[in-house]
C-alpha cells in the first residue's frame, strides 16, 4: 500500500499540516521536527507527489469545500454556484463528501490542511470545536456553527419556519404537521421546526424521518404519518422530502391542495424548472454563495469579519397550498 502524508504524520507524532511544512521548507520548524518527519518518511517510502513539490513558497490557490451530501439537490446547486464563483476570483476547489461521517470529515480536513489550502468552506459538523480551531486555514461555515471563531452564513432559516406555518394557518388548515429528519436544534431545519413551532405553538406535531433510510423506506415512513395524524397541512423541512410527500398523498387518494396542503423548503432551480406546482420556502442561493466567498476572502486577506451572516428566504407560491 502506497503510504500517505497522514500516514507520515501518525508515524513522526506530528500534524499533516507540519509534515506538509517540511516537504515544502515553509514556516520555523525546529531540527528535531523536521528529523522526525524525514525519518519517518524513509520508513514509509513517502514520496512528496508533484502538487506539493510545484506550491514551494506560493500560494496554491486552492479552496475546499466540505459538504454532508453532494447528492442532495440544494447542496449540488450551492455547490456549482461556489465552484463557478471562486474559478471566476483565480481559485480552483477540492469537493469532499463527508457523508455525515465523522471519520471522512477528519481526513478531508487533514487533507485540505497537508495541501495547504487559502481556505475551506464546510457545511459538515460530525467533529468536535477544537477539531476546526486548529484548523490554520481560513474557515467559513454554512448553516452550521463550528467553532467559535469561524463565521456563520446562512438564511433565515427560523423565519423560514414561521412563514411556512403561517401559510398554512392562513389557507385555513387546521391539523398542521411537520416532517423533517432528526436534527439538532442548531442544525438547519432544526431552526426551520424551532420557528414552525413557535409560529403554531408547542403543541404542534413534529414527524421525523430519517434521511439515511431508502427512499422506499421514506415513503412508508410518511404513509404511516399520514395515516396516524391526518393532516390537511404539511410543511416539510426540504423539497425532496416535500416530492416524497406528495407522491404518497397521491397514492393515497387524497386530493392536493383541497384535502392536504404541503409547502417544501429550499426552492432549488431544479424545482423551478422540473416541480414549479410545488409551493415552497426559497433560499437565496446565489446570494448564499457570493457571501460565503466574500466572507473568505476577507479572511484571507486578514480583514475582519463578522460572527453571523443571515439572508432573507421568501415564499414561492405554487398549487399545493
Amino acid at each position: 500500500m502506497v503510504a500517505k502524508l497522514t500516514d507520515v504524520a501518525r508515524l513522526a507524532g506530528v500534524s499533516p499540516t507540519t509534515v506538509s511544512r517540511v516537504i515544502n521548507k515553509k514556516g520555523y520548524l525546529s531540527q528535531k521536527t523536521i528529523d522526525k518527519v524525514q525519518h519517518a518518511m524513509r520508513e514509509l517510502g513517502y514520496k512528496p507527489n508533484n502538487l506539493a513539490r510545484s506550491l514551494q513558497g506560493k500560494s496554491p490557490q486552492l479552496v475546499g469545500l466540505i459538504f454532508p451530501n453532494i447528492s442532495n439537490i440544494f447542496y449540488a446547486q450551492l455547490i456549482e454556484h461556489l465552484e463557478i464563483r471562486l474559478f471566476e476570483k483565480g481559485y480552483k476547489t477540492i469537493i469532499c463528501n463527508s457523508q455525515n461521517n465523522p471519520i471522512k470529515e477528519k481526513e478531508y480536513l487533514e487533507m485540505l490542511a497537508a495541501n495547504q489550502v487559502d481556505g475551506i468552506i464546510s457545511s459538515s459538523h460530525n467533529l468536535g470545536i477544537e477539531d476546526y480551531e486548529k484548523v490554520e486555514a481560513p474557515v467559513v461555515a454554512f448553516d452550521r456553527n463550528l467553532a467559535p471563531n469561524i463565521p456563520i452564513v446562512s438564511s433565515d432559516n427560523f423565519q423560514g419556519g414561521r412563514l411556512a406555518a403561517e401559510t398554512l394557518r392562513k389557507s385555513g388548515c387546521q391539523n398542521i404537521i411537520m416532517i423533517t429528519g432528526n436534527d439538532h436544534s442548531n442544525s438547519p431545519t432544526g431552526l426551520r421546526q424551532l420557528g414552525f413551532t413557535y409560529e403554531l405553538g408547542k403543541q404542534t406535531t413534529i414527524c421525523h424521518v430519517p434521511s439515511e433510510l431508502s427512499t422506499l423506506r421514506r415513503e412508508m415512513e410518511i404513509r404511516s404519518i399520514i395515516g396516524r395524524e391526518n393532516p390537511d397541512g404539511i410543511f416539510t423541512s426540504d423539497d425532496q422530502t416535500a416530492l416524497l410527500t406528495l407522491n404518497v398523498i397521491n397514492n393515497l387518494g387524497k386530493k392536493v391542495p383541497e384535502e392536504i396542503k404541503v409547502i417544501g423548503y429550499d426552492g432549488t432551480a431544479f424545482i423551478e424548472n422540473h416541480y414549479p406546482q410545488l409551493t415552497t420556502i426559497k433560499q437565496p442561493i446565489d446570494d448564499l454563495a457570493g457571501l460565503m466567498i466574500d466572507v473568505l476572502l476577507k479572511k484571507i486577506a486578514g480583514q475582519p469579519t463578522s460572527k453571523d451572516y443571515i439572508l432573507p428566504i421568501s415564499l414561492v407560491s405554487g398549487k399545493t397550498v
